[in-house]
């Protein structure tokens, strides 16, 4: 009996997990990627335990997979260096089950790429277009020979052409006024084993300790969208150089660095919500169908139980022939509903969040900006990890 054919446009962690997800399930996945080759360099991933939970039920050990890093502490400082609120990571750990761990982004993609059948992945092939998408669509490639397929999952990033295709009136992206530098380096003399952000008055500087002694950097600043200074690192030097140790010594680090080590992009997330997560047999995942702010460290975790959830609303692959016109008897339209029903409401909630923590952490005002520390400061451990319990606790498989 032939299996359900599913193309997935996307190779990064939302596309590569439903693909994992769904070849289990028992579809037939063809993986298109517009990237030339899998990534080598770029930055790092924190994976929170509602992630780790969905990888859990794919069987996927994140932390065996690439490699991990548990800090001891996780917190917020000012750029004196001041704590303004500090948690033990083994106080999450009892309280959520886990602790939140750490990984090279391009490991992690690996780990997830070597799961699948190494012909399901093509890489340089972007998907430009899909036809017919409430029938059997036609899924049109830039390299290649057209796939027929009965489900389209759309994991084509914050930019998404398919978004921008099938929902034309949608208002799109929505800039933050930040701009973000993010690289890691080397660096296990400095001994660092917390997570930290610190917040000045319009920049953050975080720091993610990974595997091997390495450290995840990330800065923003709030400057106009499109701004690229010729050397990242002068400008990082420019902007945190007065700033609390150990982020001098770590601006050294990046200096020896090369500037193409240091990826520069704008902050953007999703303008409103889409008005679903599907399309006929389109199929909306991760950024490409709620683009958020890093604020929360969850984008990618997000994306992570969309692509579980999706693939555990969806019938088996291998249990009946897909009609090539759609009828009553098929479940895959009905699947797609429930996932938009399931995910909508959640990723939009985690989405209007991360964009409310970003504004608090670029407040330029110096009064408002010392109101905003002391109010964190003055709330109890206890009450703060409180507040996770819905973003920590919230994945759950629908029945």
């Amino acid at each position: 009996m032939p299996k359900r054919h599913a193309v997935v446009a996307g190779a990064g962690i939302g596309g590569l997990t439903a693909a994992i997800a769904l070849h289990r399930r028992g579809w037939h996945v063809t993986v298109c990627e517009r990237a030339p080759e899998p990534p080598t360099t770029g930055a790092g991933i924190g994976l929170a335990p509602n992630a780790l939970r969905a990888l859990d039920t794919l069987g996927v050990d994140a932390a065996h997979a690439a490699g991990s890093a548990v800090p001891e502490t996780m917190g917020l400082r000012r750029f004196d260096g001041q704590w303004l609120t500090r948690t033990s990571t083994a106080d999450m750990a009892a309280r959520y089950g886990m602790p939140p761990i750490a990984v090279p982004r391009p490991a992690f993609t690996a780990a997830l790429a070597a799961t699948l059948p190494p012909q399901a992945l093509r890489y340089g092939t972007p998907v430009t277009a899909v036809e017919d998408a409430t029938g059997r669509p036609t899924v049109r490639t830039a390299a290649g020979p057209d796939l027929a397929a009965d489900l389209v999952v759309a994991a084509d990033g914050i930019n998404s052409p398919l978004r921008r295709s099938h929902f034309p009136a949608h208002p799109g992206l929505h800039y933050t006024g930040e701009s973000a530098w993010r690289t890691i380096v080397d660096a296990p003399d400095l001994g660092i084993a917390s997570m930290s952000e610190t917040w000045g008055r319009g920049r953050r500087f975080g720091v993610t300790p990974l595997c091997d002694g390495r450290l995840y950097l990330y800065a923003t600043a709030l400057v106009p969208a499109g701004t690229r200074p010729a050397d990242p690192r002068t400008e990082l030097r420019h902007h945190f150089g007065s700033w609390h140790d150990p982020i001098p010594a770590l601006l050294d680090r990046i200096e020896r660095l090369d500037a193409a080590d240091i990826l520069c992009n704008d902050l953007y997330d999703l303008a409103a919500p889409l008005p679903r997560l599907h399309h006929g047999r389109i199929v909306w995942l991760g950024d490409a169908a709620h683009a958020m702010t890093p604020n929360l460290g969850q984008g990618g975790c997000q994306a992570i139980e969309d692509a579980v959830i999706l693939a555990h609303l969806l019938p088996a692959g291998d249990t009946a022939d897909t009609p090539d016109s759609p009828d009553t008897t098929d479940p895959v339209p009905a699947a797609l509903a429930a996932y938009t029903a399931a995910r909508r409401d959640r990723t939009n909630a985690v989405r209007l969040r991360a964009r409310r923590i970003g504004r608090l952490g670029i407040l330029r005002n110096p009064l408002a900006a010392a109101a905003r520390d002391l109010a964190i400061r003055a709330t109890p451990t206890r009450l703060a990890l409180h507040g996770m319990d819905d973003l920590f606790n919230g994945f759950r498989l629908p029945r």
